[in-house]
């Protein structure tokens, strides 16, 4: 347990291992961390609970850190020791709570750096419970807190608030030194990374940045590792193609249609050529580049400062600077984006917060998709496709701001200092996410595929083409054969942007077309989520809000393109 940003899951990290288990707490969707440690030849549990300032639960997360304490047998208290006076309230608290405690003072190398000295020794005395400096990024001190844990002992002390800030404020005179040190070239930029006039140029530098290295990797993997590896498979497929005879309703279900005599991964339309194909070799890169550049902002400290920059802005769509957080997450994708809407405060923040990313913020999978679609139009036909998403999203949340009910309180937030990143917890962050974006999205492309290629058998993608003509031909000004696109974007998005690919559209049609399958519902995994977060009435006003919204923009586009 511990404050939030004081680095307890590389502390977590090092103690586990590879092995990791991503919970939802009961009756919540607020994830938490189980792990396996071996300790004097047992295996023991190890959870990492959600950050909190005290046991005074004053969100959601924070409930769940306090009541998870039932499940301990002992607590790791990680503390930033950059920071003890702020941290050591919680930790006065824990003593309080009849359960062992061991201390970790963590980030013990910044410590020199910031000119800051702490007598662990003394702070042991003071507490009387264990002390273990440490370095989480290095591995410094890991092994003396595994040594100490059966150390750690339960207190009977028992605190007021003025009686915990009064103790705070006698243990700090004793074990603390301050002295006076210059600023840093990187305590400089830590400083002017939050002041508007210096931190939106670097934020708007930090962003394109990270999203140009997002392309760049992404486009080099496909072309140098996934592309060759689908030329070896082709052999197996086009071999499976002549044991079935070349037609049939197997064959099209599983190896799709040739396309000029060829198998084209992209419009053959079966389950082991495009379902396979999409998920894999098309959208896998950019999704594994998103969520490395997201881990970076994550554990480098930046995107609180981000947070704080853009509080401002976001509060006039009523929501809180935190609300950063679920919409960069939607770009990688809107499930776990979804899912962190949880860490804002209050009903109407969440819900406004979920809607505008379920309707404006396309996924790594879709974006994907769209720079195939569009990007041989250049900046133009892509810059309309984001330009007009993002005045959706401003748009939409000056609305809701004014119509929903409901209070914008203030969020407080710790803004850490900038650090490295550790790399193992970076590529365990990186691999439970890759892993979770796996076994959703493969299945769902796979479920898509077969159900366009059963529609098509049974002539019912025709029939709803028909029924949905005046809508999609009038005004939407699409090909009716886009229908069957629309019906398998509410399965997977990047698979019903590829279906747009052999219908033959021109710039603005694809634009339109993009920007509706964006706009008008999210993806199954999302709509799931949504349910469980916002629950079904609210769910259904954000659906009106998508569909309403949706044919209101289409219908713009379709008569300026």
């Amino acid at each position: 347990m511990g404050n939030p940003n004081v680095g307890k899951s590389a502390i977590f990290s090092r103690l586990t291992g590879v092995d990791v288990l991503v919970s939802n707490y009961p009756g919540t969707t607020i994830e938490f961390k189980k792990g396996i440690i071996k300790l004097d030849e047992q295996l023991v549990e190890v959870i990492d609970v959600p950050g909190t300032y005290s046991l005074e639960a004053t969100s959601r997360a924070e409930e769940v850190a306090v009541s998870m304490l039932k499940e301990g047998d002992l607590v790791i208290n990680v503390v930033d020791a950059t920071n003890l006076e702020r941290n050591l309230y919680l930790t006065l608290q824990l003593l309080e709570r009849n359960i062992p405690v061991i201390l970790v003072l963590n980030f013990w190398d910044e410590t020199r750096h910031l000119g800051i000295q702490v007598d662990a020794k003394k702070l042991e005395t003071h507490l009387d419970t264990p002390v273990v400096p440490a370095v989480a990024v290095t591995g410094e001190g890991i092994k003396e807190l595994v040594s100490r844990l059966s150390e750690a002992r339960i207190h009977e002390n028992k605190f007021d608030e003025e009686g915990r800030w009064i103790e705070i404020g006698k243990i700090i005179k004793e074990v603390q030194k301050v002295t006076l040190k210059k600023h840093t070239l990187l305590e400089t930029l830590e400083d002017m990374s939050i002041k508007p006039l210096t931190g939106i140029p670097i934020t708007l530098l930090i962003l394109a940045l990270v999203f140009w290295l997002v392309r760049f990797v992404g486009e080099n993997l496909i072309i140098y590792l996934f592309d060759p590896l689908f030329e070896y498979y082709l052999p197996a497929v086009i071999g499976l193609s002549d044991t079935l005879g070349r037609g049939g309703i197997i064959h099209d279900v599983l190896v799709g249609t040739f396309i000029e005599g060829k198998i084209d991964y992209v419009q053959s339309m079966g389950l082991l050529t495009t379902g396979l194909y999409v998920p894999l070799a098309m959208v896998l890169p950019y999704v594994f580049a998103f969520y490395l550049m997201l881990g970076i902002l994550e554990d480098s400290g930046y995107l609180p400062r981000l947070a704080t920059l853009v509080d401002a802005i976001l509060h006039r769509l009523g929501m809180h600077g935190l609300a950063i957080i679920p919409m960069l997450l939607g770009f990688g994708c809107n499930v776990p984006g979804a899912l962190s809407t949880r860490i804002l405060e209050t009903k109407k923040q969440r819900f406004i917060a979920a809607t505008l990313m379920a309707i404006a913020v396309p996924c790594m999978a879709q974006t994907a998709m769209v720079f195939a679609l569009l990007g041989s139009y250049g900046i133009k036909g892509l810059g309309i496709y984001f330009v007009t998403l993002f005045i959706v999203w401003l748009t939409l949340g000056l609305l809701l701001n004014k119509i929903l009910k409901g209070e914008t309180p203030e969020t407080f937030m710790e803004i850490p200092p900038y650090r490295i990143p550790y790399l193992g917890s970076l590529v365990k962050k990186l691999w439970m996410r890759m892993r979770s974006f796996l076994t959703e999205a493969i299945p769902f492309v796979l479920l898509g595929v077969f159900i366009v290629n059963i529609l098509y058998v049974f002539g019912m993608i025709e029939w709803i083409s028909e029924a949905a003509a005046p809508v999609i031909v009038g005004i939407l000004g699409l090909p009716k054969e886009a229908v069957a696109s629309l019906i398998i974007g509410f399965l997977r998005k990047d698979v019903a942007v590829g279906m747009l690919l052999p219908l033959g559209l021109d710039m603005g049609q694809l634009i339109v077309a993009s920007v509706v399958l964006t706009m008008y519902f999210p993806c199954v995994a999302t709509f799931v989520v949504l349910f469980k977060e916002l629950g079904a009435m609210e769910l259904i006003k954000a659906t009106a809000i998508m569909l309403v919204s949706t044919l209101l923009v289409g219908g713009i586009l379709n008569v300026l393109l």
